[in-house]
């Protein structure tokens, strides 16, 4: 395989599940040629587990930064940046940011990288993931256009075209990432061929959850989504667990942002560009009934 890759792996008190995301890209067939761990302020024991695999590998590289005070999406990508500074100067094709709380199959890299031999024009590229129960594709209103967060691989020249990431603190930095690509017409896809595993729940059963739901409807919001969809997605979440409750937490934090003008950090042209595609995926859905029906 030609193609080159590099890592990084913002990482901030992970020892929880880092190892499991060591141990998957040092048994990959195609290894990176950089892998960055950044180390953002860790108290636990990230630093040490990260230490144990670095003998003998020296494309594995640990950068320590200060503890931080606040902690915030921005502080992601002030991470992911600190390790970009150690990769820029490389000679590579593709880039990764995948986070510490993942794993994966040992050919999952070499199926990713053959996708950007295949296309050209393939700009971000990625897998759907599981979570315990949960798959991110068949129990979710996604579209496969979107590349999960938690593991996005950037050909360079796209990644260097949408200006990196943007240091959002409420969030939703991959994925003003990964649309700005689509905006600038880059292909981007989640490939179902391969699954990653998500170690670390997003939410859990009670009001925890219902706040990850309320939070999800504000970041749909203040990233520029059509109120339409929106209603839309509250009424499939209706169907999944927690039953109802789940969906209407969802519009809630959506429509309370609508109520308080809560700002939004997207442009203007990125949001156009974001509801049009909304719009037209909506009709494409509401269209599928009708052609069932006429066949």
């Amino acid at each position: 395989m030609t193609i080159e890759y590099v890592l990084i792996t913002p990482a901030h008190n992970e020892a929880a599940f880092i190892e499991k995301t060591i141990q998957s890209v040092i048994q990959q067939t195609v290894p990176p040629k950089r892998w960055v761990i950044v180390s953002d302020g860790s108290t636990d024991a990230t630093d040490e587990i990260v230490k144990k695999y670095l003998d003998g590998r020296k494309w594995l590289e640990l950068v320590r930064l200060p503890e931080r005070k606040e902690r915030n999406f921005a502080a992601k990508v002030q991470a992911f940046n600190a390790g970009y500074e150690r990769v820029k100067d490389l000679s590579f094709d593709v880039i990764g940011n995948i986070d510490a709380d993942i794993s994966f199959d040992n050919d999952f890299f070499a199926y990713l990288l053959g996708k950007f031999e295949e296309m050209p024009n393939l700009g971000v590229a990625g897998t759907h993931y599981i979570e315990g129960g949960f798959h991110s594709y068949a129990d979710s209103y996604i579209n496969v256009h979107h590349v999960n967060g938690q593991c996005q691989l950037f050909r360079r020249a796209c990644f260097e075209d949408i200006g990196g990431y943007v240091p959002i603190k409420g969030g939703g930095i991959d994925w003003v990432a990964v649309t700005t690509a689509r905006m600038k017409g880059w292909m981007t896809y989640s490939f179902a061929e391969r699954v990653f595993h998500h170690h670390r729940k997003m939410g859990t059963a009670g009001s925890n959850e219902l706040m990850s739901r309320f939070n999800y409807g504000k970041k749909d919001y203040f990233l520029g989504g059509h109120p339409l969809w929106e209603l839309f997605r509250g009424a499939f979440q209706v169907l999944k667990k927690p039953y109802l409750v789940g969906g209407m937490a969802l519009l809630s934090g959506y429509f309370w942002c609508w109520l308080t003008r809560f700002e939004r950090p997207v442009s203007e042209e990125l949001m156009k560009f974001h509801r049009q595609e909304q719009l037209g995926r909506l009709r494409q859905l509401l269209s599928a009934p009708l052609n069932l029906r006429g066949r």
